[in-house]
């Protein structure tokens, strides 16, 4: 199942390599805790895990630079971590404490990070896209070299508001890079059941827009392919689709017992094509570290995640007299300039 396009491995030093590494482990083992959250009832609605998909997101973070933006659906943790957000706010945002990013009323689905141009977290699928065109607009209106990551799945590939956002991108040559998170089962329906053509990238065809499909268990390749779109927006040449195949290990929320496909399926993509298992591969065939060193990377990224957890418990809940804030803007000029 995997990609049959997959770019060359660029040449990293050990040390970027290392951090890949450092950075995919920290997404599966705070996923993996949320999951243990999310049974024992301190995370409530809907909880989607990102197991099995964290080269896509550390890959691309690799390609980009300060001040570009990113923006994504409902299955957002990962995206939150690979840009640099506190594992701690993360966490207590997802059990629905006060220290959560958005002080724990947004949950799982609704975070934001000013700080880290981390725009959401939305639970409309394929709402995301318009609104990270939308970003992009405000980039290029700026001239500020900046580039905008959006972020959706092969189920939203299929929105009539994405093929509107392609449209509107590639008449202002927005610098947008369309990420098509493609785990091949939407929410829970194969691409081949649901998806009309085989390659989704090809869609931006009629529109101009270049694209190409990515192996998104690779982390060097996801890189690779990203600094390539990068530069392509950064050069005022318009938005770039990236189809980045990869795969989700766990059902499509933690209430999905993914019952339409087998264990035999997953338990062979994890065995022959795990992203996490790849890089250490790569890092002690080159003698770039040892079993030791990965050994003590694991604990410190354990640490980490229960030290996140421990904080998440440890937070308060809200205080009911946050219901009324957050809901207006303090900064109206539009309002200012009409009554003057």
């Amino acid at each position: 199942m995997a990609a049959r396009k997959s770019a060359a491995k660029p040449n990293v030093s050990p040390e970027e390599l290392k951090q890949y590494y450092r950075d995919m482990l920290l997404i599966r083992r705070f996923e993996e805790k949320a999951g243990q959250l999310y049974g024992m009832g301190l995370i409530g609605g809907f909880c989607h895990l990102y197991i099995g998909q964290e080269a896509v997101v550390v890959g691309l973070e690799a390609a980009a630079e300060e001040g570009d933006k990113r923006i994504t659906s409902y299955r957002d943790h990962g995206h939150m971590l690979a840009c640099g957000m506190d594992p701690n706010g993360v966490m207590a945002e997802l059990t629905g404490r006060e220290g959560g990013y958005s002080k724990g009323k947004g949950g799982s689905m609704h975070m934001f990070s000013r700080e880290k141009h981390f725009y959401g977290g939305h639970g409309i699928v394929g709402a995301q896209v318009p609104l990270g065109a939308g970003l992009a607009f405000a980039d290029n209106y700026l001239e500020n070299g900046r580039v905008t990551f959006t972020y959706f799945g092969d189920g939203a590939a299929n929105q009539g508001q994405v093929y509107e956002t392609f449209n509107m991108a590639s008449i202002w040559k927005l610098p947008v890079v369309f990420v098509i998170e493609n785990n091949q089962y939407a929410m829970g329906t194969s691409q081949k059941r649901s998806t009309s053509t085989e390659d989704i990238y090809t869609r931006g065809g009629p529109f101009g827009i270049p694209g190409e499909l990515v192996d998104g268990m690779d982390v060097l390749a996801v890189k690779e392919a990203g600094e390539k779109a990068v530069a392509h927006c950064r050069a005022g040449k318009g938005p770039y689709i990236l189809e980045i195949k990869t795969y989700r290990y766990r059902g499509h929320s933690m209430s999905d017992p993914a019952k339409y496909r087998t264990r035999e399926e997953v338990q062979k993509m994890r065995e022959e094509r795990d992203p996490i298992q790849n890089v250490r591969d790569l890092l002690l065939q080159g003698g770039h570290a040892t079993e030791d060193d990965l050994k003590a990377i694991d604990k410190e990224t354990k640490d980490v995640v229960n030290a996140s957890a421990e904080f998440a418990k440890e937070s308060p809940e809200p205080a009911l007299d946050e219901l009324w804030t957050d809901i207006y803007s303090d900064d109206v000029p539009q309002g200012d300039a009409i009554d003057a």
